[in-house]
């Protein structure tokens, strides 16, 4: 009887079971690496931390304000100057196992300029919690939101979701969740914008991160927002950048694809970044991120008029 001996980089994988046709455990690995896919990831975390500050320290009006029990279940608002007030959630990425949203509160400066009420949402991260867990930490957050968002002069009729990378992910699943499970209306969110997000989970449990938030083949099924896409009423922007992996741009090409399928409203913004450079067009008004949440915003208001 023969014998065989391969390493993992030897290992050739059907090209039908992860995307752009990785042959092997190394090209899949490269493809959903993101930080090395940058030359200087390093700057991009300390950019953000300082955008930030700056954040906070131009709009100091803000709250922060527990959604949940545990420590990790809070959020941080930046409420708009007048009343009814359109409201962006914004969910940070990190792979589901590194970040804070205190980190990303520079993602509320273009938005606040436009007279958005902003929400910042921290959520618990693994291996102490599990996807499914934090996708119930962000309904959670979205509940609250909708329940309490007049007392910061947000609209609740007027919830706009955001989310970036893991939190790309976690925003495609807010669009569904059975809302009623929280007494709250069918259409409680009226527009999404994920941005650079993970919406397959099934080849990110065969690479490197997978010691860490261990994906279930119960959860590829459960929690893949691509596999449960169905009728819906929420228009959706799938925004990536052009410098992105072959796996990352595939991830949200096939999402929108999916989505558009079903017969719902579904648009592309492709933008000129890499997978980080990409949230700096939050930062301002004129930013293409913002312009996107505000877009959704006008086209609500134009709807519902």
């Amino acid at each position: 009887m023969e014998k065989y001996h391969h390493t993992l980089q030897e290992i050739q994988f059907p090209a039908s079971n992860f995307y752009g046709q990785f042959l092997t455990q190394e090209q899949l690995d490269a493809e959903y690496d993101v930080e090395k896919a940058v030359s200087n990831f390093p700057d991009y975390i300390t950019k953000y931390i300082t955008h930030s500050q700056e954040a906070r320290r131009i709009f100091k009006d803000r709250f922060v304000m527990a959604y949940g029990p545990t420590l990790m279940e809070r959020l941080t608002v930046y409420p708009a100057k007048e009343a009814g007030a359109p409201v962006l959630i914004f969910i940070h990425g990190g792979y589901w196992k590194i970040g804070l949203g205190d980190d990303y509160d520079f993602a509320a400066m273009g938005a606040a300029k436009a007279e958005f009420t902003v929400v910042i949402v921290n959520y618990d991260l693994a291996p102490k919690v599990t996807i499914p867990e934090m996708i119930r930490q962000i309904r959670a957050s979205i509940a609250w939101t909708s329940q309490n968002i007049l007392q910061f002069n947000g609209d609740p009729k007027q919830i706009f979701v955001a989310g970036h990378s893991a939190g790309g992910h976690l925003a495609a699943m807010s669009a569904v969740t059975n809302w009623s499970d929280y007494g709250l209306p069918e259409n409680t969110i009226k527009g999404i914008l994920a941005v650079s997000g993970l919406f397959d989970l099934e080849p990110i449990s065969h690479t490197f991160v997978q010691p860490a938030i261990r994906i279930t083949a119960d959860q590829i099924l459960s929690s893949s927002p691509i596999r449960l896409i169905g009728p819906s009423k929420i228009p959706l922007i799938v925004a990536w950048g052009d410098q992105e992996t072959e796996a990352f741009k595939t991830q949200s090409s096939n999402y929108l694809e999916a989505w558009k399928k079903m017969g719902n409203n579904g648009t592309a913004l492709i933008l000129p970044e890499n997978h980080f450079s990409i949230l700096k067009e939050f930062v301002t008004p004129e930013g293409l991120l913002t312009k996107a949440i505000i877009t959704l915003a006008q086209n609500h208001k134009t709807v519902s008029q």
